[in-house]
């Protein structure tokens, strides 16, 4: 057994980096009911919205026949929010998208359109 020649002064130290991850939610770029902030999507809602779901599905990956699903535009509608981190819950989706569908739907494409 071999014996150690050189003393020991120091102790070994440590070093600890931390991380902090914050989750800040935001809210959706427009109200529900602002539909003059972009009159192209606001006609197409209106006059066309089967088309207008189609290209909101399609923009966010999921197929253009989401909109023939019961229920879907608010699972889409859910998705977006948890996508960009927008504050708010699943029920007030299934509201947005039951009681005022058009508008909800001219919602999410102005979001899309505004986050790129």
């Amino acid at each position: 057994m071999q014996y150690q020649a050189e003393v020991i002064t120091t102790q070994p130290e440590m070093t600890i980096t931390s991380f902090a991850v914050t989750t800040q939610s935001s809210d959706w770029s427009s109200n529900l009911c602002d539909c003059c902030e972009d009159c192209g999507i606001c006609l197409c809602g209106t006059f066309l919205p089967c088309i207008l779901g189609c290209q909101v599905a399609q923009d966010h990956g999921e197929t253009c026949c989401l909109g023939f699903l019961p229920g879907a535009y608010t699972a889409l509608r859910t998705s977006i929010r948890a996508k960009y981190n927008i504050s708010g819950s699943v029920c007030d989706d299934w509201l947005v998208m039951t009681c005022l569908p058009l508008c909800g739907l001219c919602q999410m494409a102005r979001e899309q359109k505004m986050r790129g």
